[in-house]
């Protein structure tokens, strides 16, 4: 099993990627969320056994979500995309910071957040920055 890893550009917080989800524009054609990339994974079998999306808020790593499957998407410009279809359970991480990158990443189990305790998911999160400065000091 692989990840996949990817900063939410614009999104504020957790809230405000599942608002921007819930938007039909952001489904396919089943009513999933998806987003659509210009890479295709080279290692899609891997993700697809039960691997997750990585969200990256402010530069911290807050939710994910599992990877469903990998869809063409075209626009009719000749250039092939990949859609990520994704399950549309945002579950929250314990918050880690990190660095931004373009695109998406492969991320490794051992190197993922783990999911945040049960009974912990309800709680309301702190603001992204209090987030990392205390992942980065160890308190979260």
């Amino acid at each position: 099993m692989l990840h996949l890893i990817k900063l939410s550009v614009g999104t504020e917080d957790v809230s405000d990627l599942a608002a921007w989800q819930a938007d039909p524009r952001g489904h396919s054609p089943d009513g999933l969320p998806r987003h659509v990339t210009r890479m295709w994974p080279k290692r899609a079998e891997e993700v697809l056994d039960g691997g997750s999306i990585y969200w990256v808020i402010k530069g911290v790593i807050l939710c994910r979500q599992r990877v469903l499957r990998f869809d063409e998407v075209d626009r009719g410009d000749g250039i092939r995309r990949c859609a990520i279809i994704c399950e549309p359970d945002l579950k929250r991480v314990a918050a880690t910071p990190k660095r931004a990158f373009q695109g998406w990443r492969y991320l490794k189990p051992e190197d993922a957040p783990r999911d945040l305790a049960p009974g912990r998911e309800a709680e309301e999160p702190l603001p992204p920055a209090l987030q990392a400065a205390l992942s980065e000091i160890g308190v979260l």
